[in-house]
């Protein structure tokens, strides 16, 4: 394998971040100061959303945010198999099972046609979710109004792991902001659309969720007089009330992070026009290309092809193998969650859930970043053209 000269993602990094970071290592808080609440406060004004909590990356924003749901053993957590492994890996942290609802074929994320009637069998078995947890796969988030709907009527909680989907909207309104959702899950991994280096948050409107939230991110600890069980010993004095965490950001993530924010909607602008470009470049080639239908209310994380191997007379591994020898570090999101030997352990086998299997057949991530060049992407779809034949 060649070196890669074109990565499937990469940071945006520029000197007002740098300045910003600058500024945290020579002030007197390089953690649990104040760039943290700052953040969280930009978060959850861009999200429309009534509280953020900054944590140190998007599995532990899971991990909090499936215990603030309660879930604990004996409960059952719902997501879907086209995901990272952490959307169902939160539920095993918390001792409860998991299973998997089958995705949408055109949309890719989580079917809440499907949904509904494992809801229905699930009802007659006394066997419902505690917790469902949709993906915004690739920045788009899944139908999630009909899926609040189901919420209400079977009396599930929804966090939506959105880690791909900072600053992406649904029907109009921020993902984020709550309408659909009583906790949003976001990542600021280095490849997402905003960074800091490592990072994550839960966003909620629930006062109560927020204090739990922000309870266990800290050890459970509590320094508020009025959350004590009993009396202060003097003003070193602290308690701690429940099992929590060390999940705390960083200042100087945290400033990062208010840095990115402000640049945003340009990283937005740019994805969402490599995406028209893509279009053009890849137009007749034996591919389906994500639906444009969202191209405006997607953030873009990804840019997912799937191969047309019916018209081609190469293999999925030998269009993969030929782009990364060519310099081009294509990826493969995801490996269905249930495939994994972690979960086959479990029960699951192959063809449960058969669309999140035949994707992953078909499936490659092109480069999508907001520092593509047009030169760059152009190379992309020139070496894809050329490993097909």
């Amino acid at each position: 394998m060649s070196a890669t000269t074109i990565p499937y993602g990469r940071q945006s990094i520029d000197e007002s971040d740098l300045a910003a970071v600058a500024r945290v290592l020579a002030s007197d808080w390089l953690t649990q100061g104040p760039a943290i609440p700052a953040f969280e406060a930009v978060l959850a004004q861009r999200a429309q959303a009534k509280h953020a909590v900054a944590v140190s990356n998007a599995t532990a924003a899971l991990h909090i945010a499936c215990l603030a749901a309660g879930l604990g053993p004996g409960d059952r957590l719902w997501t879907t198999p086209n995901t990272f492994v952490a959307s169902a890996n939160c539920a095993r942290y918390c001792g409860a099972d998991v299973d998997f609802v089958d995705i949408d074929p055109h949309t890719w994320c989580l079917d809440a046609m499907a949904l509904e009637r494992k809801l229905a069998h699930a009802e007659r078995a006394g066997a419902l979710p505690k917790v469902v947890v949709p993906v915004a796969f690739a920045g788009r988030s899944a139908d999630m109004r009909a899926i609040k709907r189901l919420a209400e009527r079977y009396g599930f909680i929804v966090i939506e792991d959105a880690s791909h989907a900072v600053g992406a909207t649904y029907e109009g309104r921020p993902v984020g902001c709550g309408d659909f959702a009583d906790m949003t899950v976001f990542s600021f991994h280095p490849v997402k659309i905003v960074t800091t280096g490592e990072g994550g948050a839960v966003l909620t409107n629930d006062d109560a969720l927020h204090a739990r939230l922000s309870s266990l991110r800290s050890h459970g600890i509590t320094r508020d007089p009025g959350k004590m069980e009993g009396e202060s010993d003097g003003p070193w004095y602290y308690e701690m009330l429940e099992l929590g965490f060390n999940y705390r950001m960083t200042d100087m993530q945290a400033a990062l992070g208010v840095s990115q924010l402000a640049r945003l909607d340009a990283f937005l602008a740019r994805r969402r026009a490599l995406v028209r470009r893509y279009a053009t470049l890849l137009d007749g080639l034996p591919l389906v290309l994500p639906q444009s239908d969202a191209l405006d209310d997607s953030a873009w994380h990804l840019y997912v092809v799937r191969l047309r191997l019916d018209a081609m007379a190469v293999t999925h591994r030998q269009v993969f193998e030929r782009l990364r020898q060519a310099g081009i570090g294509v990826n493969l999101h995801y490996i269905p969650v249930h495939l994994h030997p972690y979960y086959r352990r479990l029960g699951f086998t192959p063809g449960q859930f058969p669309e999140a299997e035949q994707y992953y057949r078909e499936a490659i991530s092109l480069p999508m970043y907001a520092g593509l060049t047009d030169e760059a992407q152009s190379v992309v779809a020139d070496e894809l053209r050329k490993a097909i034949r």
